[in-house]
């Protein structure tokens, strides 16, 4: 793999720019770097480096500079790197996953409807019909931003921001779509609701989805909503078994 640029941030983390554009590829390379990295880790050949973290198109590593010289890092990080090309590049999990789009928790579909000249059938068809790729998770922890977005719903955000988005929500804005793993504020436009955990720190990987892989939205009714809710809080359903073919 040819890293673009390596950036030094202060005297405690260099990152890694991967790719000039926000995309499958470059979600496909922050995944490969990203694994090869932590292997590396794994087996102690990145002595001193304590996490690597991915954002759209880089990965910073962050390291004592007390147990390794920077420009040593660096070194380490090509070789570990220059083996990986794209065609080593594996593809992300895939999932499938349950959204309520009711007129209680589609917050903006009413709104939606009038700015893009479609109607909520309409709307909610597209969205389920995109397959959509994780491309960062971020904002709040296990948050994912998904693209693309179909042109037919790209919309900029709200011009006022709600100061409390419900846990859940599936929203969209500026070309993507996000799952809010919390409450949370957020100006983003709501389009239904999703039952699933998306980080729990009890699981050995807290975040449920890693950039590369990909999404399909699974339209429910509110009563299989409330179900699946109740079978993920109690333990009687695992948010694992929401992988599958998209």
């Amino acid at each position: 793999m040819q890293i673009g640029v390596i950036r030094a941030l202060a005297d405690s983390a260099v990152t890694l720019e991967l790719s000039d554009a926000v995309g499958p590829e470059a979600s496909a390379l922050v995944a490969a770097t990203q694994a090869a990295l932590e292997r590396a880790m794994a087996l102690g050949e990145l002595e001193g480096v304590s996490e690597v973290a991915s954002a759209f198109c880089s990965v910073t590593v962050h390291y004592d500079c007390l147990r390794i010289a920077q420009n040593d890092l660096v070194r380490r990080l090509t070789a570990i790197l220059a083996p990986v090309t794209p065609a080593a590049l594996s593809a992300g999990r895939s999932w499938q996953i349950p959204c309520c789009y009711s007129d209680e928790l589609g917050l903006d579909l009413r709104d939606l409807e009038e700015n893009l000249g479609l109607n909520r059938a309409r709307i909610v068809e597209i969205h389920q019909q995109t397959s959509f790729h994780v491309y960062a998770l971020g904002f709040l922890p296990g948050l994912p931003f998904l693209g693309d977005l179909p042109q037919a719903l790209a919309c900029p955000r709200r011009t006022e921001p709600r100061t409390r988005v419900p846990a859940g929500s599936v929203a969209i804005a500026n070309g993507m779509c996000v799952i809010y793993p919390w409450n949370s504020p957020g100006g983003w436009h709501i389009v239904g609701r999703c039952p699933v955990p998306l980080f729990d720190i009890a699981r050995k990987v807290p975040a449920l989805f890693s950039a590369g892989d990909s999404i399909r939205f699974r339209s429910v009714g509110p009563e299989e909503l409330a179900d699946l809710d109740s079978d993920l809080r109690s333990g009687r359903r695992d948010a694992l078994t929401f992988q599958g073919a998209s």
